[in-house]
């Protein structure tokens, strides 16, 4: 294998470890968002199946009440619909997820330039090779 055909390889990888960075900083992105939905939209929860009137629940974060948990002790239905374990697992789940994303589109974007600039290094020795020009200083 030619140090050409090497180079082409070693930039198509790094291309593709970044693509999968981007893929995971994406799905990141989405679980973010799901959590913001959760955490920021108030909702409406049926107390029984079909029900025509649904109670009306504030979000999570914005409620007027001291804790969004306060109406668990008077059997408020919203209580148990949106409950923040679910957000913060969300969150946690984001975490790793988040940085192996980092990780990987740091990895693929260093593995691009260093290979840039191998090549840019190549072709500046092949110019001065050409013109006979010694590397000294």
């Amino acid at each position: 294998m030619r140090s050409r055909d090497y180079d082409l390889d070693f930039r198509d990888r790094a291309s593709r470890i970044r693509a999968w960075g981007i893929g995971l900083l994406a799905v990141a992105g989405l679980m973010w968002a799901w959590c913001a939905v959760l955490l920021l939209t108030p909702y409406d929860v049926e107390r029984k199946p079909g029900d025509e009137y649904p109670v009306q629940c504030e979000s999570r974060l914005f409620t007027d009440r001291g804790t969004a948990n306060e109406g668990r002790l008077r059997g408020d239905y919203c209580a148990d619909e949106r409950d923040w374990p679910e957000a913060l697992a969300l969150l946690g789940l984001s975490l790793p997820v988040s940085v192996a994303g980092a990780v990987l589109v740091t990895t693929g974007t260093v593995h691009r330039t260093l290979s840039a600039h191998a090549e840019a290094m190549r072709e500046l020795d092949a110019i001065a090779d050409a013109r006979g020009v010694t590397g000294t200083v």
